[in-house]
């Protein structure tokens, strides 16, 4: 049920078909458009990898850091043990963890539902500005260790912001930004960039609760910040664009 890709059929002389899927796709005033964009393109498939400079390699790098650095995993993997460690029986914190999963299934489809509507750096700023309030309340309310019903809202609100964002949307970037030449190496090196960046903030989590709860969460809800500065400043709107369009951004 999976047809090939246009660039691929293009890249194999198969034009006929990539027309057609392109059609499907775009409606026949644009298909023909695109295909002649994307014939140009394969007929140079290749290139160096900074053959654009490095910055839309940074911005691939940071998209994917700052997923992580964010805390989302540690929301995730610790889940049950922030819940524990705020006063929660084990029964509780195991139905407060799945609350969150139906929060993470619900915001996900709000995501899908609205990407193409709003663009992806509203979402991603929106995403931004309620983890970051998300992370600092929990922040205050473990430094004055308050403990009760409002740990849970602000961990909804966080995880919430984070899957009608920056969860499903960083990849939608990431597999958009980068030009056709030099695409697979550049996505692979993100998503690289990703795995690291996911080991080192929950490899250092239980060291930092041990620290400070209050700084902890603080530090993820400055990079919220950042990540929200970063979208308005570095990253470029990828809604309604072709992959030979966004190559033009980066000449």
């Amino acid at each position: 049920f999976v047809p090939e890709t246009p660039r691929y059929l293009s890249l194999t002389k198969r034009d006929d078909e990539a027309l057609r899927i392109l059609t499907k796709i775009n409606g026949s005033q644009r298909a023909n458009s695109i295909l002649k964009d994307i014939k140009q393109t394969v007929e140079h498939h290749s290139g160096k990898l900074f053959s654009y400079g490095g910055t839309v390699i940074i911005i691939g790098i940071l998209l994917s850091v700052f997923q992580q650095f964010v805390g989302i995993n540690v929301a995730l993997y610790y889940a049950p043990r922030i819940f524990e460690s705020m006063g929660s029986a084990k029964d509780a914190s195991f139905l407060q963890t799945v609350i969150m999963g139906i929060v993470n299934v619900i915001f996900t489809v709000v995501a899908i539902l609205t990407v193409d509507k709003w663009g992806r750096k509203p979402l991603l700023m929106v995403g931004s500005v309620g983890m970051a309030i998300g992370m600092f309340a929990i922040g205050a309310l473990s430094f004055l260790n308050i403990i009760g019903i409002g740990t849970l809202v602000f961990i909804i609100i966080y995880t919430a912001s984070f899957m009608m964002s920056w969860g499903p949307i960083c990849w939608v970037l990431i597999s958009e930004i980068f030009p056709n030449k030099i695409r697979g190496r550049a996505v692979a090196i993100a998503v690289a960039a990703q795995w690291a960046a996911n080991y080192l903030i929950s490899s250092t989590y239980p060291f930092m609760m041990e620290f400070s709860g209050g700084v902890t969460y603080s530090f993820y809800g400055l990079m919220s910040v950042l990540s929200l500065i970063f979208v308005w400043r570095m990253v470029p709107e990828t809604k309604g664009k072709t992959l030979e369009e966004m190559e033009n951004i980066w000449k």
